[in-house]
């Protein structure tokens, strides 16, 4: 009886060493599990440039159309062509001017001979302010319809379409559209925070894919005075001056504005997460022991280092492993 109560105390003993062995290595593997590597981050200045992607615009585009039907007689110009501004690109069918020209003629005739005679004391004020009247509205439709038979261009620029030959009927397309491309124009979408930054005039820097790396010179040339309330972004207009017009409609741009300089923290890539399911980008703080979870709002990314607008200070000690583990408040043991 006894030696089976010494067997159990052994048994309970061994036990009790086995489970201490064990808790003791749990609580070395969380230890374990837990140890970060920080960094401190510090403030500099960093270059304000950013980069729009944008798709290049003609800086005016008319479309060539008459106001009412009608027989095209001649169009003469090709996809292509140059024009200038008063060019005669295309010639409407004429009968319908040429009545409204015969009356507007014999109401100038009938005019004539009424204000002579008004002169003399032969009619009336009222007679003579009766033939005026329809003189000049006589004079009004031939103007309109001689405007809507020969159409010019209101502007200098190239053909970019053509949708009929000479002697269609026109049937509701613009018969030709000319696209001004000196200069040319593209739209970019700025972030809130630089509303008060960018200015009319303020320079710019143009790629086309096109032409690779080469540069062009352009200008901010209209700021919108509204911002989305969505995306938080407001349009501005940039315009390239385009004078030997190899920049074309249509190309892929990319448009960087230099806004100085400015003093903010910048940190590793390594110190930023995102948190799935959301855009938003944070970082841990590390302090006294502990970390502190702190949204932030980043700038540029330079090399392998983000600029950030807020969420940490200048000197602060930022995790930079085992992000995905750590908590809000958590005790963490820094590696030396």
């Amino acid at each position: 009886m006894k030696n089976r109560v010494n067997i159990i105390i052994l048994l309970a003993v061994a036990l009790v060493g086995f489970t201490g062995c064990k808790d003791k290595k749990a609580t070395t593997a969380a230890t374990q599990e837990f140890t970060i590597r920080t960094q401190q981050v510090k403030a500099q200045d960093v270059e304000q440039i950013y980069e729009y992607s944008a798709t290049v615009e003609a800086y005016a585009v008319n479309n060539i159309a008459p106001l009412t039907g009608g027989r095209i007689d001649k169009i003469y110009v090709e996809v292509g062509d140059r024009v200038h501004k008063g060019k005669l690109l295309v010639q409407m069918n004429e009968n319908s001017l040429k009545q409204q020209k015969a009356q507007l003629d014999n109401l100038q005739k009938t005019f004539n001979r009424i204000d002579e005679l008004y002169k003399v004391g032969g009619c009336s004020k009222s007679d003579w302010d009766a033939q005026k009247t329809a003189l000049d509205v006589a004079q009004t439709a031939y103007n309109n319809l001689l405007e809507n038979t020969q159409l010019v261009s209101p502007i200098s620029g190239v053909v970019s379409a053509r949708n009929y030959d000479s002697g269609d009927l026109y049937g509701g397309l613009p018969v030709v559209t000319v696209e001004q491309i000196n200069p040319v124009k593209m739209n970019i979408n700025l972030s809130e925070a630089l509303f008060k930054q960018v200015k009319v005039g303020m320079p710019v820097t143009i790629k086309v894919d096109a032409y690779g790396d080469e540069e062009f010179k352009g200008k901010v040339s209209l700021i919108y005075p509204t911002i989305d309330g969505a995306t938080h972004t407001f349009p501005v207009e940039v315009q390239l001056a385009n004078s030997d017009s190899r920049v074309r409609p249509g190309m892929y741009a990319r448009v960087t504005v230099n806004f100085g300089t400015s003093r903010h923290v910048v940190v590793p890539d390594q110190a930023i997460f995102r948190q799935q399911g959301s855009g938003n980008r944070y970082v841990y703080i590390y302090k006294d022991g502990k970390v502190k979870f702190s949204q932030v709002q980043i700038g540029r990314h330079i090399d392998d280092t983000y600029e950030l607008l807020s969420g940490a200070e200048d000197g602060d000690y930022l995790a930079v492993t085992g992000l995905a583990r750590l908590k809000d408040g958590m005790e963490v043991k820094v590696a030396e």
